[in-house]
């Protein structure tokens, strides 16, 4: 009860120190190791995280909370095989939960199952139709299908739903580009880059596009945007990000748009994960 009052107050790390505690007179007990477990998994202790959760699976394999978080983080360090294995045993246990069949559908879409995704994604989504989350993530799987009016469709509920999230605005633009429309695609672009000002994936797909519509100045003007925004989140989380070896394709939703020799403004750029960009991990 007392570590329940330390999160009601956002005191997460005296609320550790708590269940702690309480482990240490009742270290068998998977409720206390679950809690403790994702509290350090807030904090970013993952390590920590990952102990006590397997801990508390191995008191209770069905542990449906445990098995939930452990399996997002094994899905951040792309073990989709063994997280959809965890998830079989939680979905056996509790089969009507909208973030386990999300993140059953982002398993698949790591393992680039797309229709697998799609399924799992719109069953979520049937059981939680407010849920923004899977809404994007459903935008997201069209987008990498090519199925820009269907991801047009889901990106703007989600939206609707959650207007001051910027990832959605940016999203939302690179599938109003492909629908060949340039206006709507630059004002919600606009629209990311005043909600997020720390975000480098924003005005680097708005650059991109400047680009291809022939918007040099602006182009460039985004690019320089994405640098300062680059070198500060380098500083800033040293240990959370790579290079990609590749020119950063992934990173950069709308470089598919411009001819290969043109691809000089998507060059060393961030990598982060798309599943990671999507939020896949519980909801």
């Amino acid at each position: 009860m007392l570590g329940k009052i330390f999160l009601q107050e956002q005191d997460i790390e005296m609320a550790i120190d708590v269940y702690r505690r309480a482990i240490e007179f009742s270290p068998e007990n998977p409720e206390l190791l679950t809690s403790l477990g994702l509290l350090y998994m807030h904090m970013g202790s993952y390590q920590k995280a990952f102990e006590h959760l397997g801990t508390a699976m191995t008191y209770d394999p069905t542990n449906f909370d445990a098995i939930l978080a452990a399996g997002s983080m094994m899905q951040t360090h792309h073990d989709y095989d063994v997280a959809l294995t965890k998830y079989r045993v939680a979905a056996a246990a509790v089969p009507e939960s909208a973030p386990l069949w999300n993140n059953i559908g982002m398993c698949f879409f790591g393992k680039k199952k797309y229709v697998a995704a799609i399924s799992c994604l719109k069953r979520a989504c049937y059981l939680a139709p407010f849920e923004w989350k899977v809404l994007q993530n459903l935008g997201l799987v069209h987008l990498t299908m090519h199925q820009f009016a269907s991801a047009f469709h889901f990106l703007s509920a989600a939206v609707s739903v959650k207007p001051q999230v910027a990832e959605l605005y940016m999203l939302l633009a690179v599938a109003l580009a492909h629908l060949s429309d340039p206006e709507n695609a630059k004002q919600a672009y606009e629209k990311a880059m005043t909600l997020d000002p720390k975000d480098p994936a924003i005005p680097l797909n708005f650059c991109v596009f400047c680009y291809n519509i022939g918007e040099r100045k602006a182009a460039v003007k985004y690019l320089t945007e994405f640098e300062l925004r680059l070198k500060t989140l380098r500083q800033e989380q040293p240990n959370n990000f790579a290079i990609d070896k590749e020119g950063g394709n992934r990173f950069c939703l709308e470089v598919k748009k411009v001819h290969s020799n043109k691809q000089q403004f998507a060059k060393n750029a961030l990598v982060r994960n798309i599943q990671n960009l999507s939020k896949m991990t519980t909801i």
